[in-house]
Order: structure tokens, then C-alpha cells, then sequence
């Protein structure tokens, strides 16, 4: 997926291959770049392999780091995935669908994440009061949408949350290496993120 560059335009390629101008090479990024810091070196491989996954389609990729990227508020990521999603085939309603996930589960992580710290029997048999409509009748099916619920859980930290729809996705017939793969590309998505 990603071409040889120089190591100080590394960045910039980086960028561009997630088609971002590289006019949006952030401080981070260009002082990565201008110390010869293995790690760009890395980050780039990193999210070459968790794209191309064999485990996951290319839309399925794309959607799943679509979601991350509005987790974590990043307009570059959010536009750059949205649009390589599109171009796998994503419909605009299959979009909004992960977007409104990843906002439930930002909701539901805060929320069982509480339950769980707390661990006392009123607020584990507390009604959550939480509507959750959108999850009995998935657009991007069943499976997809609860490794996106997993994904994002995965990234708040939400244990409780991770291992639930785990075990939905396991029932849905996933194997543990999708599973394995799509919080691999959450995590990866992550830590580019954290770069820009």
C-alpha cells in the first residue's frame, strides 16, 4: 500500500496514500519525519497490515476505521476513511449507521464502564434507560455492526461492553481472527490519531 519515499517526506506519504494533503503533516509527524524516527517507519507498516487484513473486505476495513476516526474526533482520518469506504461500495446510510453506532457505544461505554466500577447491585439491576433501537435491525448486518460496537468499545475501554459484543460477534459466526484483526485496525487507527 505504501510507496518508498525519503525518509523526511515519509509523512507526507503517509498522509497521501490515506489521501490527506500533505499540507496536514502535523507537528508530530514532521518531527518524526525529520529525525529519521523509526517509528513513522513503523506506523506506516502497521496500518498498511491492518487495512489489508485477509480476514477483512476493504469496506469492512475502511468502515470499521471510519468509526475510530469519529470516535476520536479526527476530521483528517474521519473524511480520508469515509471517503476510501465510499469507494469500497459504503452507501451514505451504511455511514451514518457507523457514526450513529460509535456515538451509542460512546454512550454505553461511559455508562457500563460506571456499572462496572461500581459493582453494587443497585446499579447493576438499574433499568439503563438507553435506547439502543438502531441495534435490532443493523443496515451494515448484524455482524458488522456489533465488530464496530466492539471496536469502539475496545478503544474507550469499556471491558464490560467488549466482552458482550464479543461474544455476539462469535455467535454470528466471525471467527476470533476478524475479531482479532478488526480491534487490531482500531488500535492502529488509534495511534495515528494520536499523531494528528
Amino acid at each position: 500500500m505504501f510507496g518508498a519515499a525519503a525518509t523526511t517526506d515519509n509523512a507526507a506519504v503517509l498522509l497521501q496514500e490515506l489521501g490527506i494533503d500533505a499540507a496536514h503533516v502535523s507537528p508530530s509527524l514532521r518531527l518524526l519525519a525529520t529525525t529519521d524516527s523509526r517509528y513513522l517507519r513503523d506506523l506506516k507498516i502497521n496500518i498498511s497490515n491492518a487495512l489489508q487484513a485477509e480476514s477483512l473486505t476493504a469496506k469492512e476495513a475502511y468502515l470499521i476505521a471510519f468509526a475510530v476516526a469519529v470516535n476520536e474526533k479526527n476530521s483528517l482520518l474521519l473524511n480520508a476513511f469515509m471517503e476510501k469506504a465510499r469507494a469500497e461500495g459504503a452507501t451514505d446510510k451504511e455511514l451514518a449507521e457507523t457514526i450513529s453506532c460509535t456515538s451509542l457505544m460512546s454512550a454505553n461505554n461511559v455508562y457500563y464502564r460506571f456499572r462496572h466500577f461500581m459493582n453494587e447491585e443497585f446499579y447493576t439491576n438499574a433499568q439503563a434507560g438507553i435506547r439502543m433501537s438502531i441495534m435490532a435491525n443493523p443496515i451494515l448486518g448484524k455482524e458488522l455492526f456489533e465488530i464496530i460496537s466492539l471496536v469502539v468499545s475496545a478503544v474507550n475501554g469499556c471491558e464490560m461492553c467488549v466482552t458482550s459484543h464479543e461474544k455476539n460477534i462469535v455467535l454470528h459466526g466471525a471467527s476470533k481472527q476478524k475479531i482479532h484483526d478488526s480491534v487490531r485496525l482500531g488500535a492502529v487507527v488509534k495511534s495515528l490519531a494520536t499523531l494528528l
